[in-house]
């Protein structure tokens, strides 16, 4: 039986999925300004995407744009991301410098969800798992791919490697290059949830062909979808307000 995470009011794994807003900005002025772009689309969550920021491996810099955007958002879940290059990230960080990062920003308390990459290996999730149990702060362990839609069990098996690491929602994104793959996305999504999950999953099927995934998670079983206020982080994500109507009217056809 799938479990749920309550964070600030919000219950992440029934009913309608949760809209997530990501921000991107590169200078603390940048980033305030989208904030209060965002925070007017009324999004059940923010994510914070790091890695656009200048100087985003400088933690003190982190800590303290973390604390004006906490102090703004006010209840509002905020999820910290930063993506790495190797997974569509704008920018390059040693496994060490992401560690320690990572393992700042949960320890905080300032964020209520970390992001950790499952490509970066059991050791690095470990460690940022026990801040991050220690702040009562969850974590989303994510992976990306971005030129293909891996067979049913590999995306499963990962989803399950991620459960059994600790995650609290294990999420995936896969590039569709044809139509069928995103079918297979969200037949895989409905059997993970229905078989597998213990906690709420994510997934999505990236671009413009993929859209109907971002849309689909509360027939299908996905429990997060990210929606656009401005630049988008990510390729066929569809803007927050247009996905909000959209996620109301096919839940009031339940």
């Amino acid at each position: 039986m799938k479990g749920v995470v309550k964070i600030k009011g919000i219950t992440i794994g029934e009913g309608i999925p949760k809209v997530c807003v990501p921000i991107v900005g590169r200078t603390k002025e940048e980033l305030l300004r989208m904030a209060e772009e965002v925070k007017k689309s009324s999004p059940d969550l923010v994510e914070w995407r790091a890695d656009w920021l200048e100087n985003a491996n400088g933690i003190e810099q982190v800590l303290e744009l973390a604390s004006c955007l906490r102090n703004y958002l006010g209840e509002v879940p905020l999820l910290f991301t930063f993506r790495t290059k190797q997974e569509g990230g704008e920018r390059e960080i040693t496994k060490e410098a992401y560690c320690k990062l990572n393992q700042a920003v949960a320890a905080s308390g300032l964020v209520d969800l970390v992001d950790v990459e499952f490509s970066l290996g059991g050791e690095v999730f470990d460690e940022i798992k026990t801040a991050a149990r220690k702040a009562g702060v969850y974590l989303v362990a994510s992976n990306h791919e971005f030129h293909k839609t891996p067979k049913k069990e590999e995306i499963i098996g990962r989803l399950c490697k991620m459960q059994d690491m600790g995650a609290d929602i294990p999420k995936i994104a896969v590039m569709p290059t044809s139509k069928r793959d995103v079918l297979e996305l969200l037949l895989v999504t409905e059997e993970m949830v229905r078989v597998h999950a213990e906690r709420p999953v994510v997934t999505m099927s990236m671009a413009g062909m993929g859209a109907i995934s971002r849309v689909s998670g509360e027939f299908f079983g996905s429990a997060i979808t990210f929606g656009a206020v401005g630049k988008a982080s990510a390729p066929g994500q569809l803007e927050a307000d247009k996905l909000q109507m959209i996620l109301q009217a096919l839940h009031e056809s339940l």
